[in-house]
């Protein structure tokens, strides 16, 4: 009871504390009761919080698991999975900038096979941006010839920025997270929102065929997930069995066809077949 409880306070505070600043930063005077009453109701919820992960926390240090772990199973509790899951795509983005900054790509080992597929998608994902640069500037305008308060033009250029921000994370997320291909998995990734591992094993067929009518994102029909770039899939991959495939907010399918785009299907075409045995040499062979 007491987690639900804290869970729905945590909900509550977060965007009653912002649409608070909002006010605040926009020049809007608001009576000393009413922010009393809300640093007062804030300083609770706090205190609430940190006494539900203090238990959950003894009471899994108590079924015997050690600090690590009782302080990540303490804050999965508290924390739903989907808000943990919209937390981290934003902390892989992140990471993902960093990496290209620095022309590196994530989960690549040496001897691996990477398959790009972001050519289709940067494009229009860069034209976003271009908007979104437009779009800040021309709400600054407006708003500074409408003589707005500076917290709020502030306040509005912050979401601007943000939302920038988060376009060049979505980019680089697609940049270096490619498809992977070794000698015993199938890695299929879209950005910091999807990964999918596969046995090698489990890959019967493959195939190069367009498609260029997909619909979302990510999509599953029955037994096939589709993750499109720009509206378009290019290989299809059976597997002999059906995996699980976790969908960016947590819902779990089980899949046994892909379709999904690569820049070079040829590339993945060869990376994914069977490798043939070497012809044999030397007097034996020759002999025969």
């Amino acid at each position: 009871m007491m987690l639900k409880i804290a869970r729905a306070a945590l909900f509550a505070m977060v965007p009653a504390e912002v649409v608070l600043a909002v006010l605040l930063v926009s020049g809007v005077a608001l009576p000393r009761p009413v922010l009393a009453g809300a640093e007062l109701v804030v300083l609770a919820v706090l205190l609430l919080e940190a006494l539900v992960f203090g238990q959950r926390y003894r009471a899994l240090r108590a079924d015997g698991a050690d600090r690590r772990a009782a302080l990540r199973g303490a804050y999965e509790q508290i924390v739903p999975d989907k808000v943990r899951r919209i937390m981290g795509f934003d902390a892989k983005g992140m990471v993902s900038m960093v990496l290209w900054v620095g022309r590196r790509r994530h989960g690549v080992p040496p001897g691996a096979v990477a398959l790009s597929y972001h050519r289709e998608q940067t494009v229009l994902m860069f034209g976003f941006l271009f908007a979104c640069v437009i779009e800040l500037v021309a709400v600054e305008i407006l708003l500074r010839s409408l003589d707005a308060p500076v917290g709020l033009r502030a306040v509005l250029l912050a979401l601007d920025a943000y939302g920038i921000l988060i376009a060049l994370a979505v980019i680089a997320g697609y940049v270096t997270r490619p498809h992977v291909v070794t000698a015993d998995e199938l890695r299929v990734r879209y950005g910091a929102f999807f990964d999918l591992r596969i046995p090698r094993r489990l890959v019967t067929g493959v195939q190069h065929k367009r498609n260029y009518n997909e619909t979302g994102m990510i999509k599953v029909d029955g037994e096939c997930l589709a993750l499109a770039a720009n509206s378009q899939t290019n290989l299809i991959v059976e597997l002999a069995e059906p995996v699980v495939a976790v969908r960016p907010l947590g819902r779990r399918e089980q899949v046994r066809v892909l379709r999904f785009f690569a820049d070079d299907p040829s590339a993945a075409l060869d990376a994914l077949r069977p490798a043939r045995p070497a012809a044999a040499t030397g007097p034996a062979a020759r002999a025969a």
